[in-house]
């Protein structure tokens, strides 16, 4: 089965989470530092890892509208699709407060945070990013699972 890939994207680093096979959980992948080329790293994170969709946080306006991040996003989005293999489905989540939400479950509210939490903090971003796409798709029941009982 193939694997899921949720990005969270900023200016300085990039947090990126993987899903399982089934495509249930997203667990923590890495931290890419952002350079002009990170596009073909994440291309060949994506074929190592068998990934046919990647899911990129959306930084909209606490109003949602959006603004110069959500361009910059979709620009970063456009250099990404090119360096992909055309069955490859990129797809966006609403990602309003996903970092200070991955600040708070980490316990940083409020400190200076040195450079590996701050790392650390955009794959937990990324993994918020990333669950809320794999919830989403598994639609309001979840996922259900066989019932070992009754095959």
């Amino acid at each position: 089965m193939s694997r899921v890939l949720g990005i969270d994207h900023g200016t300085v680093r990039i947090g990126l989470a993987l899903s399982d096979e089934l495509q249930i959980f997203a667990n923590p992948l890495k931290t890419l530092d952002a350079h002009p080329d990170v596009e073909e790293e994440i291309a060949t994170i994506v074929q190592q890892k068998r990934v046919e969709e990647v899911v990129i946080g959306l930084p909209l306006r606490m109003s949602g509208e959006r603004g110069s991040a959500a361009e910059r996003v979709d620009r970063f989005a456009d250099r990404l699709r090119k360096a992909l293999p055309d069955e490859v489905q990129i797809h966006f989540v609403d990602e309003r407060l996903s970092s200070a939400a991955a600040e708070r479950s980490l316990g940083f509210t409020g400190k200076k945070l040195d450079q590996e939490q701050k790392k650390l903090v955009d794959q937990v971003a990324a993994v918020a990013i990333l669950q809320d796409y794999l919830n989403t798709k598994a639609g309001p029941e979840g996922w259900m699972l066989p019932d070992e009982e009754h095959p």
